[in-house]
């Protein structure tokens, strides 16, 4: 029986959630063992990272509170590895909720965590990070090591982030993994919404719809939007190569591909899950702390 059927509302908005862990790594083999967190507005992650290497992570839907959130994404981070939070030797929260993990040894800001974890996964050559998070916009510089150089940050606005294309995604009715390929569907671009207020953005799509318009064209007006709107962000920061972005929205081929029109430059791809940078970030800075003589009191040997 199909939800529709059944009396229940589909979520549109709703992105999958999954756990990942490597099986060509024997982690009681490692000698340093870290963990990041990060607690987002919209999601949080957990990664584990055994001697400089990605071992496991978990990627879901930040709940109610700060603190069980953390904890759910790090038990599933650990689920089937035969690991346990005893067998780390040091964690580190970062994302809008770092200051209330209760198991993490240290706090450290999403900007310098997003720089790190971009090194690591698109590799030393980067210079701009777009960290793309559920309610604001980091454009981060960084250096050959991933140590942020500067950033700039937009207004605490879900216009052009994460949360503002859930709500588009449940507006049209159209699954959140298939808004960007959709929005590439026209034959012609359209122009884009207006308003850089989702609230307003919402109300303008609405018009559009009953004045004709397709799902397809009102995609691509809004994505097109998000895309100007980040691209003026980065403007004012200025772009250096290589360039590339972090977060769930580096998934979406709709503001991907605007972005690189508009820039006239490509963006680096990765093997690596972009919503997991912040975590993975907080990971490698245990292990540089750890290496430091900064860990749990436990044997390295």
């Amino acid at each position: 029986m199909s939800a529709q059927a059944s009396g229940e509302k589909k979520e549109f908005w709703r992105w999958k959630e999954y756990n990942w862990k490597s099986d060509e790594i024997d982690w009681r083999k490692g000698k340093i063992i870290t963990a990041g967190v990060d607690v987002g507005s919209v999601s949080s992650q957990a990664v584990i990272v055994v001697d400089d290497e990605l071992y496991a992570f978990s990627n879901q839907r930040t709940g109610s509170n700060s603190p069980g959130s953390a904890g759910k994404a790090m038990m599933w981070a650990l689920e089937g590895t035969g690991m346990t939070m005893d067998d780390l030797h040091y964690a580190i929260a970062t994302g809008y909720g770092r200051v209330n993990v209760p198991f993490t040894d240290r706090a450290i800001t999403e900007i310098a965590c997003h720089g790190r974890g971009a090194n690591y996964m698109y590799g030393g050559t980067v210079r701009t990070v777009l960290d793309m998070g559920g309610q604001d916009c980091k454009a981060i510089h960084t250096d050959a090591r991933g140590k942020v150089t500067r950033f700039l940050m937009n207004d605490k606005c879900a216009a052009g982030t994460g949360r503002g294309m859930e709500v588009f995604a449940d507006l049209l009715g159209v699954s959140i993994e298939e808004v960007g390929d959709m929005s590439l569907e026209v034959e012609k671009e359209p122009p884009p919404v207006s308003s850089t207020c989702v609230v307003f953005a919402k109300s303008e799509a609405t018009s559009l719809l009953r004045s004709g318009w397709d799902k397809e064209m009102v995609l691509a007006a809004y994505c097109s939007a998000m895309a100007h709107r980040i691209v003026s962000l980065l403007e004012r920061i200025g772009v250096e190569k290589d360039f590339a972005i972090t977060g769930g929205i580096a998934k979406n081929r709709g503001i991907t591909r605007r972005l690189e029109k508009e820039l006239g430059l490509e963006i680096l791809d990765t093997r690596y899950d972009t919503q997991i940078a912040g975590a993975l970030g907080a990971a490698l800075f245990g292990q540089a702390l750890v290496k430091k003589g900064k860990g749990r009191k436990k044997s390295l040997a």
